[in-house]
């Protein structure tokens, strides 16, 4: 009787064990399948707060818009565009760029400065000597900025500064 007890008692055992296996597998799936509700619910409530805030934004772009729209009718006297202002075609925007009509005003012009005046420069002084710079055009010390000088007149200039310095070292 002994060894039919004790085998008893192992099967017994041994169905308790399998019940409770059992048990924790389904709430282990249980809790998962909770967990993962629970994550649904905060990525719905996350996308909400999204759109609630996108909402909000366009909300207040709006009403800035009407209050914008208010100020430019009311203060500066400005109007939005209108659908007569806008080309039809590229044969419109073409003609756009024909000539001058005999009593079309005048172009805007930009100010600039008169070529006929001269503007003083001071002279320049060379580092080396003290002494005004000479060009090879002028001989007041001033260099003209009329036309770029050739390779061979720079050359020569060279040259001569050459010799100047020959002679300040002597």
């Amino acid at each position: 009787m002994m060894i039919g007890g004790s085998r008893l008692r192992q099967i017994g055992w041994a169905v308790v064990l399998g019940v409770c296996l059992a048990a924790f597998v389904v709430l282990t799936f249980r809790v998962n399948a909770v967990k993962s509700e629970v994550r649904l619910a905060e990525r719905q409530i996350v996308a909400l707060e999204r759109e609630k805030l996108m909402l909000e934004t366009e909300f207040e772009t709006r009403a800035n818009q009407r209050q914008l729209a208010d100020w430019n009718r009311v203060e500066f006297g400005y109007q939005a565009p209108r659908s007569d202002q806008y080309l039809d075609s590229e044969r419109q925007l073409a003609a756009l760029g024909l000539p001058r009509a005999v009593d079309a005003p005048d172009p805007i012009r930009v100010a600039r400065a008169r070529q006929s005046e001269e503007v003083e420069l001071a002279a320049m002084v060379s580092p080396l000597t003290g002494k005004p710079a000479q060009s090879a055009g002028s001989g007041d010390g001033r260099q003209e900025m009329a036309a770029p000088r050739s390779l061979a007149e720079r050359l020569s200039d060279g040259t001569r500064l050459g010799a100047s310095l020959a002679e300040v070292a002597e």
